[in-house]
């Protein structure tokens, strides 16, 4: 075993001691030690409720006769995190947490690991740890959130929650109306309950073939959740003994399946940030342009929050992710050849797998759209690219043109947006927001979530070298690269300065001669750092562009 490097004979009686000193007995000590990786903490919703997954993952543990050894990796609530300084600590905290917990594992010399996750960056930064690590691995989420449901009946969510303050400042919405939002947007614990990043990340565990089946859809208050975190619990034995590492799951066909996954779920623009780096780990290379390759042929199929008016709830009662993936398969758009974490193959873990739902689940041959969910958008503003989710937005903004309206970080933005200084028809542009730019790459939940709050969802575009939340809709692109800071094309828009975005066609346009562009761009100083000292001025001297999942270089 791994860990008899810290655990036999004479030359480990050292490192025996210390365990003994946790209170671990022989008999203990001659099983497989398996590292939970439990990211409980008592801020973030989506992680409230995971020291008792971990409690019934170690009884699994030793139920199939292992020794669980339970520790730490941090997370942080993006929506707590949203609007302030507090947000550029978001996405960085995807590679100190899979520094940290590799550096655990391997001190530990660990024989397999059971990692807990649930919300957006700590589910990624796990999967790049299990791949830098390469023993033994299974993933089981904390679970969804419930959808909540307003006084007059109808269910509501934490994206409503953020519209809400854009209707209150279009005075659509009185001060008890935002409270009634408050009081019922998110009534349970669990990753908040539409298709957002967190959620879509562990769907696409599952995707990948690291998750069991439910791992993204059982809700985080059903006792299925608790069964499901022991099952986990056993079959990392079963991986264990098998020698099942995560590359050996992980392989360039496993991240084509859950890329088209990802387009049939219409999961959340970050995927575009996490599969590439988790690929990175793994020593695969995902280039951005193969996104728009699979979109081509992948037909959307489900429309959850905030593309449409269901939850994670209905699509783990249509069936979840592997009902998904069995509408997939009919057109032959999976390779079901590749191995998962049941020790089995994908096709052997979807027979009998039926779609409970078509009304949630589209048939594949029914579809919401015939391409995917995301698309990648390429042109003069963004010549390395840029990403939107095309699920989220309306018909008549698929294709827009229209006057820039420019700031230099998001405060100025939503001030703007707040005080009525957005028309419909504008092109609300956000930039030095970057990885390098903001550093850390800051979501822009507040300042779309005001812009369709007030109204203009469908007639305002923003597009910024920073994110968006999964929870974001509209004609909302982001990821533009070079970022500003880089002094890509998006740091030489000024205002009123026309641009074009062809969602279809996945092209985005700043139309500017190339003359005036060529002298801006001579003109151009690169702004002061916001930010000089700590974590965050080390991690911009480090990450690599978004459009190579802004990994660390």
């Amino acid at each position: 075993m791994r860990s008899d490097n810290v655990k036999k004979g004479v030359p480990t009686a050292p490192n025996r001691s210390l365990f003994y000193a946790l209170g671990y007995t022989k008999e203990e000590l001659e099983r497989p030690l398996i590292g939970v990786v439990c990211s409980y903490n008592e801020i973030v919703p989506g992680h409230m409720n995971l020291d008792k997954i971990a409690e019934a993952v170690k009884a699994g543990v030793r139920a199939a006769g292992g020794t669980p050894i339970e520790f730490p990796a941090i997370a942080v609530c993006d929506g707590i995190a949203m609007g302030h300084v507090g947000m550029k600590y978001s996405l960085v905290t995807r590679d100190l947490i899979a520094d940290s917990t590799e550096a655990m594992a391997m001190a530990h010399q660990f024989d397999g690991l059971v990692m807990i996750p649930n919300c957006d960056k700590n589910v990624p930064g796990l999967l790049m740890a299990a791949a830098r690590v390469n023993v033994p691995t299974i993933f089981c989420s904390g679970g969804p959130m419930l959808a909540g449901r307003l006084r007059d009946g109808r269910r509501t969510c934490l994206s409503h929650m953020f519209e809400a303050v854009g209707g209150y400042y279009a005075g659509k919405l009185d001060e008890d109306g935002v409270e009634e939002y408050v009081n019922n947007a998110c009534p349970t614990c669990g990753s908040c309950s539409g298709m957002y990043t967190a959620n879509s990340m562990n769907c696409l565990t599952e995707a990948i073939g690291m998750g069991l089946a439910g791992n993204g859809t059982i809700p985080a208050v059903w006792s299925a959740r608790l069964r499901l975190a022991k099952h986990a619990g056993m079959q990392i034995m079963e991986l264990v003994k098998k020698d099942i590492k995560p590359r050996d799951i992980m392989t360039e066909a496993a991240f084509h399946n859950a890329e088209t996954v990802d387009m049939a779920l219409g999961c959340s623009t970050n995927t575009m940030l996490h599969l590439p780096a988790i690929a990175h780990e793994c020593g695969i290379e995902l280039d951005l342009d193969r996104a728009n390759e699979i979109s081509g042929k992948t037909p959307n199929l489900c429309h959850l929050a905030p593309a449409g008016d269901t939850y994670m709830e209905d699509l783990e009662g249509a069936g979840g992710v592997h009902a998904v993936m069995a509408e997939l398969n009919k057109a032959g758009l999976l390779d079901t050849s590749v191995l998962t974490c049941t020790g089995k193959t994908l096709g052997e873990n979807l027979e009998g797998v039926v779609n409970r739902n078509p009304e949630l689940i589209r048939p594949i041959d029914n579809p919401y759209s015939p391409d995917g969910g995301i698309a990648v958008l390429k042109g003069s503003l963004a010549p390395e690219g840029c990403v939107v989710k095309r699920s989220a937005v309306a018909d008549e903004m698929m294709r827009h043109q229209g006057p820039a309206r420019v700031f230099n970080c998001e405060e100025e933005a939503i001030e703007a947006i707040y005080a009525g200084k957005i028309h419909a028809g504008d092109v609300v542009v956000i930039r030095y927001e970057g990885p390098k730019g903001g550093p850390g790459m800051r979501e822009m939940l507040n300042p779309t979530s005001a812009i369709c709050g007030m109204g203009l969802g469908e007639s305002v575009a923003l597009v910024t070298d920073g994110r968006f939340s999964g929870a974001t809709r509209g004609a909302a692109i982001g990821h533009v690269c070079p970022e500003a800071a880089q002094g890509g094309p998006i740091a030489l828009v000024e205002e009123g300065d026309q641009i074009s975005v062809d969602i279809p066609a996945c092209k985005i346009e700043l139309l500017v001669d190339e003359a005036v562009l060529a002298q801006r761009r001579a003109a151009w100083v690169c702004p002061e750092p916001k930010i000089k000292t700590g974590y965050l001025a080390r991690y911009a001297k480090l990450v690599a562009s978004a459009a190579r999942g802004a990994v660390l270089e």
